[in-house]
């Protein structure tokens, strides 16, 4: 008897555990949650490059007034030193897949306030889905203004010539996507999209929720940005969002 009671017990606890993970709809959302979203998620993934060529001190002296020349003293005189390691971040994510587009749009309506027609448009750009197209965003950020300067003429100069080959979705099995369109930064601040078709000879590629999705793209002056999605994790809603 004591042992029904006991599993009862527990198939009660599981059912309420179930109801308590339901999924909050996103127009209620907090700041924590949408920002959540896009920062470290199914759908969002971070990478860091760090440089350390001028993490340990050493003096920066112009020649020019008598000082010691070193490998990097142009650079130093020219640049400033930094002393640190540095970093320089990849934001990579799904914007086509619609936790992200519904994150995007609560961050406007929380910071902006917006007036109801906007809200329309907003409500209207989250939850439409995409339904030929995977769209990866990659935004960059980093505290020296010499790498971001760098990382901005790189995105900015590259187009869909360049990239084609050198940016593609991957599966578990190997089996390559590759770009179909790639489209600079713009004022939006959503960062580079890199466009997939979702079909290849009349069938989707990506055909369940089972293994590993890659994201990789190489840039022409050698920045690459490489992110690994776990699928089973991107089900929102009942259904794989991408």
């Amino acid at each position: 008897m004591k042992k029904k009671v006991a599993i009862a017990l527990v198939v009660l606890i599981a059912a309420a555990a179930v109801a308590q993970k339901k999924e909050k709809p996103w127009v209620e959302w907090s700041k924590k949650d949408a920002e959540k979203i896009l920062t470290d998620s199914p759908w969002a993934k971070l990478q860091t490059d760090t440089d350390t060529s001028e993490m340990f001190y050493s003096p920066t002296n112009d020649p020019r007034l008598g000082g010691r020349v070193t490998s990097n003293t142009g650079t130093r005189i020219g640049e400033g030193a930094v002393n640190s390691a540095v970093n320089v971040k990849f934001q990579v994510r799904f914007f086509s897949a619609r936790p992200v587009r519904q994150a995007l749009a609560r961050m406007m309506e929380i910071n902006n306030n917006p007036p109801a027609d906007v809200v329309a448009k907003l409500h209207q750009f989250a939850d439409l889905q995409s339904t030929n197209s995977i769209i990866v965003t990659v935004t960059f950020d980093s505290p020296d203004a010499r790498y971001t300067g760098v990382v901005m003429q790189e995105f900015n100069g590259a187009n869909t010539g360049t990239m084609k080959n050198d940016v593609y979705l991957q599966r578990s099995d190997g089996k390559q996507l590759f770009l179909e369109e790639y489209v600079p930064p713009g004022k939006d601040g959503f960062g580079a999209r890199f466009i997939f078709l979702r079909e290849i000879d009349g069938a989707p590629f990506i055909k369940d929720a089972s293994g590993e999705l890659r994201f990789y793209a190489k840039y022409p002056n050698g920045i690459k940005v490489d992110r690994r999605f776990k699928l089973a994790d991107m089900m929102y809603q009942g259904q794989l969002e991408l």
